[in-house]
């Protein structure tokens, strides 16, 4: 195994003169789009026995929140600390290194501070990995007798329906295909082992880099394990769709969007039509809904698994004890909630996210705690566990203080944006002319229309499509959501929503017209910002 460092961060690091036993390990597993669909979070179908029996003996976090429902700017601002209006990044088409160049990333920090950092998987975006500055070492390559996954399906059938609908859409599109018009089918069940799909390869990757990390023992580490999953396309082993009876999934029961909502708050899913056999525009169907749920809990349970064997991996090292573990996932998902499936909106389903936390020596063990946190925190979180000093351009709040007592007087509010998701490609970029040119075309036209029908002489095509973005604070009882233009921040907002999570839980409603002074100082809340809410 061959480390690789910069030079500059490696005297750092030599000069600590720290050891193993004197800070704990982290192990930092990141879960792409999944939502709190979990036996822990009180779901009455998930089948998550390893993150239950996590959050049994640690702290799970009811109100955790990410600060922009897509994986890359969620992911940078959890990195680095920082939130999206520091990095500047708010969609997938660029990285954050290219944005700023000399930010300091959490295990960057670590490496600093005499850690040892290694990853597998999914833990930056692709493309944000930092090969060589956030990362002090490479995981283990491969594992003996073990065949790395050849792509993202099983089956033949499913890897030629991908290879032929890839090669009709360049032909008719060109480049806007290789965007992600052409994705294969959105789901996937073969009789096959774990390891044939890319989250199980990788966990036993990151098993074998764990044994190498334990067994080396002169340093502490930071070990990462991303899962793609489950993330589309929804591909696990068959053992996993057949812990669900189909019948008895729950299917949403809030379907349509909320009572004078914005109408560019959410989006026609566009990111799941990109998928084959999904129709390109108009109602999915009760059936194919039902399966897509069954995929994405088989998906859910396929990582749960996994994590299982990682933490199972991190006892028999005989290192658990000295390891603090934290799972979290980057942004929520609509199934079917308020007629979307996807992510990239400012409502709660789209921003809540799972959280939990185990360390060695918390005092309250299996907690939840309804105190506010967001993604932010959790940069200043590991460095008060790892008794790391933190850097002075963080921008979360350290929840340590919880671990302890979760039921104290926390912080007031957490803090969300999406730039307009009803006119915003699935990664969050702005609506390309190839998009209008494919079979979405007509599919925007119809939310164009809805968005002109609602803001009338409001309506800007350039101000809707370049500028306007939705700033969410979420209270302890409200939800606030702000449209505003980019270019006039102190202008009055485009829009108002605001939802009553006491009376109103699934944001059903919106009711800011009737509560003029209500929106006034939640206004003024949200304009003071993330300091004033600590």
């Amino acid at each position: 195994m061959k480390p690789f460092l910069s030079f500059a961060v490696l005297l750092v690091a030599c000069a600590t003169g720290l050891h193993a036993a004197e800070k704990p390990n982290v192990l930092f597993i990141a879960v792409d789009d999944l939502r709190p669909e979990l036996g822990c979070y009180g779901s009455p179908i998930a089948i998550t026995p390893n993150l239950d029996a996590l959050a049994g003996d640690g702290l799970l976090f009811n109100r955790a929140y990410c600060q922009q429902a897509i994986c890359r700017p969620s992911r940078a601002s959890l990195m680095t600390g920082a939130r999206p209006e520091t990095t500047g990044l708010f969609h997938n088409y660029v990285s954050l290194r290219e944005l700023q160049p000399d930010i300091l990333t959490l295990p960057q920090h670590f490496i600093a501070n005499g850690y040892e950092t290694v990853y597998c998987g999914k833990i930056f975006h692709k493309g944000d990995t930092d090969e060589g500055v956030s990362w002090s070492r490479r995981p283990v390559k491969a594992v003996k007798g073990m065949k790395k996954p050849g792509g993202t399906f099983a089956l033949p059938e499913n890897k030629k329906i991908q290879t032929e609908d890839r090669q009709k859409m360049i032909a008719k599109y060109g480049e806007a295909a290789k965007r992600g018009l052409a994705s294969g089918p959105a789901y996937e069940k073969a009789d096959v082992p774990d390891t044939t799909y890319v989250d199980g390869y990788n966990t036993q990757l990151a098993i074998a880099t764990l044994k190498e990390l334990a067994a080396d023992g002169d340093k502490p580490f930071f070990l990462g394990m991303g899962y793609k999953l489950p993330h589309l396309n929804w591909c696990s082993p068959a053992k996993y769709w057949d812990l669900y009876d189909p019948a008895t999934i729950p299917m949403a029961t809030e379907t349509t969007s909320p009572a004078g909502g914005a109408a560019m708050g959410l989006h026609a899913s566009f990111e799941l039509r990109t998928r084959s056999g999904i129709p390109k525009s108009g109602p999915l169907g009760p059936e194919l809904s039902r399966t897509l749920k069954h995929a994405y809990l088989a998906s859910t349970s396929y990582v749960d698994a996994q994590i299982g064997k990682l933490i199972e991996a991190l006892e028999a090292a005989g290192v658990r004890d000295n390891t603090v573990i934290v799972v979290w996932g980057d942004h929520g998902w609509h199934l079917g909630d308020m007629g979307v499936w996807g992510k990239a909106t400012n409502y709660e389903i789209g921003t809540r996210v799972p959280l939990m936390i185990w360390t060695p020596d918390m005092k309250v063990r299996g907690a939840k705690t309804d105190s506010l946190v967001e993604l932010v925190d959790i940069f200043p979180t590991l460095c008060d566990l790892a008794g790391v000093a933190k850097p002075e351009h963080l921008e979360g709040h350290s929840f340590v203080p919880l671990l302890n007592d979760p039921n104290q007087k926390w912080k007031k509010a957490a803090f969300s944006q999406y730039p307009n998701p009803a006119l915003r490609e699935w990664a969050a970029n702005p609506l390309s002319p190839a998009m209008r040119e494919t079979w979405f075309g007509p599919l925007i036209s119809e939310v164009e229309n809805r968005i002109k029908q609602q803001q009338g002489d409001k309506w800007d095509r350039e101000l809707f499509e370049q500028h306007l973005t939705g700033f969410a604070m979420r209270t302890d009882r409200y939800r606030l959501v702000l449209w505003l233009d980019r270019r006039k921040m102190d202008s009055a907002p485009v829009y108002v929503e605001l939802f009553d999570h006491q009376t109103d839980p699934s944001e059903t409603k919106n009711i800011a017209d009737e509560n003029i002074d209500l929106v006034k100082t939640l206004t003024q809340q949200l304009n003071a910002g993330w300091k004033a809410a600590l």
